[in-house]
């Protein structure tokens, strides 16, 4: 398999280095598009469309290929992958039918192939992470699984450039604000491997959430929880007129670390803050009874655990990919600047493959301590994370 990347701030950019890509023998059958909300998807659509070239997409919050950091623009992995040995599903989904429909998936890809693996990409700011996984995970099971290992799963959900309001995934002639799209690969024929990995750093003592419900956490130690974090971090909020509802993007500095047992916590935003009852609202649940511990901004000693954990998941120095899709957490960003180049570059740079990447609010997928685990590692919603996924096609 082939991969090559190409990127514009319009379909007029990207039309031209779609054509010049494909002359001589290179001939795509899948993109794995990242683009700006602002740009026009039916057009991408069409235009790939009439090249006979399947779309897995989703909107952002920033794009970035081969190290290359865009914002308001597209990005484009092309693959001359196999038709057989992929299919892409797509399916509209809500917050209230998010688990029902995320079985669905898992059976579909369990019908597609023996051995399937799941690149995913979720649309809807409201959408439930847990679910998505859970759902997955459940029907792939159902449908009669394998034994020997947790689904292979990994993903992001789409961003809308912060505006916090109607994110978007898409494939050809199809687009939804509330939507699973899947690019589901054949393990017989693919070697699939990836990691989400953070680098976030706890600070101070354990704290106990002694009241939540779902993604809302009320009391931390019995007291307000928005209170807490204001208190213990000095943290400011932006007020927006009378809603009680306020974006609290300054929170996606110090996320909420969720204890968990033989494997590491598990990262939880802060995204709004509700200054009539002092909540928090995190992007992912935070059950009652959590062991939690405030977070610090990442260093550069961050983006050093981040890029030896992706080296951690090659079987050795030689080995390389046909391509890499990486989905890092908007918060990355906003910490580090143009200085998550260097993370990017690095993280390439292991592989030797071509990236394509989107900055997300959220990642799915298994941590290095989960992929240790083995079977009793297992896949999860997260925030504030980078996740890799290298992908080859298998000699035969």
């Amino acid at each position: 398999m082939k991969a090559k990347t190409i990127k514009g701030k319009s379909i007029n950019e990207i039309q031209p280095a779609l054509d010049q890509c494909m002359t001589g023998r290179f001939k795509p059958t899948l993109a794995i598009v990242f683009m700006s909300v602002k740009q026009d998807r039916e057009a991408l659509s069409r235009l790939f469309d009439e090249k006979g070239i399947q779309i897995f997409g989703a909107t952002t919050a920033g794009e970035f290929m081969d190290g290359e950091i865009e914002e308001g623009s597209m990005v484009a992995m092309l693959l001359d992958l196999n038709p057989a040995y992929f299919k892409l599903e797509f399916i509209k989904t809500s917050k209230q039918t998010a688990l029902e429909d995320a079985k669905k998936l898992g059976e579909a890809g369990k019908e597609a192939f023996k051995n399937s693996a799941f690149i995913i990409a979720t649309g809807g700011v409201d959408l439930g992470g847990e679910e998505i996984v859970e759902g997955i995970v459940e029907g792939y099971r159902n449908a009669g699984s394998r034994l020997d290992k947790e689904v292979t799963l990994f993903g992001g959900k789409a961003g809308d450039d912060l505006g916090l309001e109607a994110t978007f995934v898409f494939t050809n002639g199809k687009s939804s604000d509330h939507a699973l799209v899947a690019l589901i690969l054949d393990e017989d024929k693919m070697d699939v491997r990836g990691i989400t990995t953070c680098g976030w750093k706890a600070i101070g003592t354990t704290k106990t959430v002694t009241k939540s419900q779902a993604n809302i956490v009320y009391t931390i130690d019995d007291k307000p929880a928005l209170d807490t974090l204001l208190n213990y971090l000095g943290v400011e909020i932006k007020q927006e007129g009378d809603k009680a509802l306020v974006t609290f993007l300054s929170s996606w500095y110090y996320p909420l670390q969720v204890e968990q047992e033989n494997v590491e916590p598990v990262i939880r935003t802060a995204m709004f803050a509700n200054r009539e009852d002092r909540s928090l609202i995190c992007s992912g649940n935070v059950p009652l009874g959590s062991k939690i511990k405030f977070s610090l901004p990442p260093d550069f000693d961050s983006i050093e655990k981040v890029v030896a954990e992706c080296k951690a998941i090659k079987d050795d120095a030689q080995q390389q990919a046909d391509a890499l899709i990486m989905f890092s957490c908007v918060s990355r960003y906003l910490s580090f600047g143009m200085v998550m180049k260097e993370e990017l570059e690095q993280v390439q740079k292991i592989w030797d493959a071509p990236m394509a990447g989107f900055f997300t609010y959220g990642e799915y997928g298994k941590s290095l301590s989960a992929l240790q685990a083995g079977e009793a590692g297992k896949n999860q919603y997260h925030n504030n994370c980078c996740c890799l996924v290298a992908i080859r096609e298998k000699e035969t």
